[in-house]
């Protein structure tokens, strides 16, 4: 019997993350009993107890489940924490999430898309092309995908796809037979330490494919020479000595319409419909995933047409059907390099329109090591909006707040406001292009965002 068959009863510490959801949902399809605890209930948690996940809020000693073969945690989940304290106390077997992945993986075929930005679309299409195609797979998301409101899915075939997290180094409990890198820019420093340590860990990881497995990596990265793996395919949106390039890219209706040029195969007329050029660049590593797999091309190219994004994707909120304006975009972008991508996206299907950016900082350690890189990638926009840093995990740092950026910013338009002086700021100043970005709490914002903007627009 394997270590996932001994398991009929599991807890999850932080079960409302994106990640953890993932896990749950897919013991909960194995048959077991699964219950959890999060800070704060959300739409994620609330989604769990509808399919039968019962979640609480308040640690309780006496509530907690005590007839568990297994407690899972998140690392974004204190040591201190009440419950993980007691389990570990009383002799539970408590894992991180990583752990559980790697048990998962330890039989079956897996594809793990791995960088510090771009790793939960290209997973996500990933996924739905195998899906779509019916080639099936089993899919683990760190994102809700649009055509199929979930993180999960299960199939018969023993595929795995999944979102490759280097935070904490989790992704090197992974053994992929497919492995897509996207990127290797500076992130989690306050694990790291230092950029090259984040690059070792990628070099890591691209040595922890199988014997006879293939890694895809894009064209240029920092170090890329180093990446070794059986196979190696780079990629690249236009640069020509990649392995597989676009060429002939128009944008006709709100789609982009191009052709992927690869070194042994070609693929004519792909339509995508997820704005931003950067998707354009994270379907040729999706794609070339599937070519891999022997996917027959049409069956690619109706998988693509029919993508729909992942949440907080370049997620449109606004306009909806009928209107023309305004523009309302929401995206999970928190690192310079995903801002830069995102707003140059927004450029390519609005032009020279005005944007404006709303930004909340993630984290008083990541605003502190890149804020000049911020302060570059939304100088790219026409106004910026700088809402309070979201601390997250951490505990404030002195003389680090969101003015640290902004002090930094030369060309565009800037402002420090609350939540409620923006909401206020927007119902005044009636913008026409407006770009949410953030990994916070800025998406309960998103809502309230959209009802000023359809206001202004009607008056």
């Amino acid at each position: 019997m394997t270590k996932l068959e001994q398991i009929k009863k599991i807890y999850f510490i932080g079960i409302g993350g994106i990640g953890m959801s993932a896990l749950a949902r897919y013991f909960m399809f194995r048959g077991a009993r699964v219950s959890g605890y999060d800070r704060t209930e959300t739409p994620l948690t609330k989604a769990l107890v509808v399919e039968g996940i019962p979640v609480h809020y308040t640690a309780d000693m006496e509530a907690l489940p005590k007839d568990v073969d297994v407690v899972v945690y998140t690392p974004a989940i204190p040591a201190s924490q009440e419950e993980l304290v007691y389990y570990r106390e009383h002799g539970y077997e408590v894992v991180k999430r990583s752990d559980v992945l790697q048990w998962i993986t330890e039989s079956s075929f897996n594809i793990c898309v791995g960088g510090t930005h771009g790793k939960t679309t290209i997973s996500t299409m990933v996924a739905h092309l195998l899906r779509h195609s019916e080639f099936g797979c089993n899919a683990f998301l760190g994102g809700i995908s649009a055509n199929y409101q979930t993180n999960f899915w299960s199939s018969e075939k023993n595929t795995a796809v999944i979102e490759a997290d280097e935070y904490d180094r989790s992704f090197l409990k992974l053994v992929p037979d497919i492995a897509v890198i996207t990127a290797m820019d500076p992130d989690h420093l306050d694990i790291y330490g230092t950029p090259e340590e984040v690059e070792n860990a990628f070099i890591q990881f691209a040595g922890k494919i199988k014997p006879g497995g293939c890694l895809i990596s894009k064209y240029g990265l920092s170090r890329g020479e180093e990446l070794k793996a059986p196979s190696h395919i780079t990629y690249s949106f236009d640069n020509n000595n990649a392995d597989v390039y676009v060429t002939s890219l128009r944008v006709e209706e709100g789609a982009y319409i191009y052709n992927i040029k690869a070194r042994g195969w070609q693929l004519e007329n792909i339509k995508l419909l997820m704005g931003g050029l950067h998707n354009v660049e994270n379907s040729i590593a999706a794609i070339t995933v599937a070519k891999q797999l022997g996917i027959s091309d049409d069956k690619i190219k109706a998988a693509v047409a029919a993508f729909r994004g992942v949440k907080r994707r370049f997620e449109y909120y606004l306009p909806e059907m009928h209107q023309t304006a305004p523009v309302l975009i929401d995206d999970y972008a928190h690192h310079p390099e995903e801002l830069k991508a995102l707003i140059t996206g927004v450029r390519s299907l609005y032009g020279s329109q005005k944007c404006t950016v709303v930004f909340q900082p993630h984290l008083f350690s990541r605003t502190k090591d890149l804020a000049r890189e911020f302060a570059e990638s939304l100088d790219l926009a026409d106004e910026v909006i700088l809402l309070p840093i979201y601390p997250a995990r951490e505990l404030p740092v002195e003389g680090v707040t969101s003015n640290l950026i902004a002090g930094y910013m030369q060309r565009a338009d800037k402002k420090l406001l609350a939540k409620e002086e923006m909401l206020t700021y927007l119902a005044e100043h009636k913008p026409g292009l407006v770009v949410m970005a953030g990994a916070g709490d800025i998406d309960a914002l998103v809502l309230p965002v959209k009802q000023v903007l359809m206001q202004t627009a009607v008056e």
